[in-house]
């Protein structure tokens, strides 16, 4: 289980640096908006979900108590997810869904990151 939560951790890294800097672009250039950029912003997120959910087992499953911050910062992305999807449909965000998930998919990568630099 704690191989595959590493290897969760850099899947989580890697795909929300691609729907980071793709749902930018996407926010510039219309060309790039649509379903594929969609499923990997989803892929991203349900990947922060796997990682909470197989750090949990490995806490209830007495395979070590990890640092504090690393359980902040793993908390802190699926709090991150849903943040962002509370925000969607704001009215104060129509024409800018593309920056929010842009910048979020960034910013759980930089939770990802940090979280290995703690490990």
């Amino acid at each position: 289980m704690l191989a595959w939560h590493g290897a969760l951790a850099w899947a989580l890294i890697a795909v929300n640096a691609v729907a980071g800097v793709w749902a930018l672009a996407a926010q510039r250039w219309v060309p790039l908006r649509g379903w594929p950029l969609w499923s990997v912003i989803i892929a991203g997120q349900v990947l922060a979900m796997a990682q909470a959910v197989t750090g949990s087992i490995l806490i209830a499953g007495d395979r070590g108590r990890p640092d504090d911050l690393h359980a902040l910062y793993g908390f802190s992305a699926v709090i991150a997810v849903g943040i962002l999807y509370s925000y969607r449909s704001s009215s104060f965000m129509r024409g800018k869904e593309h920056l929010l998930y842009g910048l979020g998919s960034l910013f759980i990568m930089g939770l990802g990151l940090r979280e290995l630099v703690l490990s």
